[in-house]
């Protein structure tokens, strides 16, 4: 009898081994897909409806428009007004792929264009603007990083659409893309102009 429990152990003891090994491979192949099968520009977010952030940014030092200081954020500026909010960087590589296309949106004068600069170096985020033109009314610094947590900025570039109200009314996370701009930030900044006009 003590022949078959010794021959049946060695197996048991590499089934135990193999064990976690087999749960981590599970583990993996579950987070592979379901990270990939998601659109990450439609992670929802919780301030959808609420009224925008009420923290006041300062201006880029030196940027100019017209011969003028460009101001920072001031979010009372938000109401009356339909407003794309950009968080940005010069760091940032996808926001070097949408800066075109924002100075393309910066030729609608229904709506307002705002830029929150998170994270930079005013020198290089200047260097930016003038690379491929300012398309914002307004550039607030994020030097911390504190106003970019308070508009639930997972990372940059993220775009806000805030209402007439002051209330936010579309995100999308990553880059405006031309496909995107055509099929969702269009429609959204049309609908958001449409609301209460």
């Amino acid at each position: 009898m003590s022949d078959q429990s010794t021959s049946t152990t060695p197996q048991r003891r590499t089934f135990l081994m193999v064990l976690p090994l087999l749960a981590f491979i599970g583990l993996a192949l579950l987070f592979w897909f379901r990270l990939g099968s998601g659109d990450p520009s439609r992670i929802p977010s919780a301030l959808i409806g609420r009224p925008a952030p009420q923290t006041m940014l300062p201006q880029l030092d030196g940027l100019q428009a017209d011969n003028a200081q460009v101001p920072g954020l001031d979010p009372a500026g938000f109401k009356g007004k339909v407003s794309l909010v950009n968080v940005w960087a010069s760091w940032c590589v996808p926001c070097h792929d949408e800066a075109p296309l924002l100075t393309e949106l910066a030729k609608d004068k229904r709506f307002q264009l705002v830029g929150i600069n998170y994270k930079d170096a005013a020198d290089n985020a200047r260097r930016f603007l003038g690379r491929y033109g300012n398309p914002f009314g307004r550039v607030g610094v994020d030097a911390n990083g504190r106003a970019s947590i308070e508009w639930g900025v997972y990372g940059v570039p993220e775009t806000f659409v805030v209402g007439r109200e002051g209330t936010i009314v579309y995100k999308l996370v990553g880059p405006i893309t031309p496909d995107n701009l055509r099929t969702v930030l269009l429609p959204q900044m049309e609908k958001a102009l449409g609301a209460g006009s």
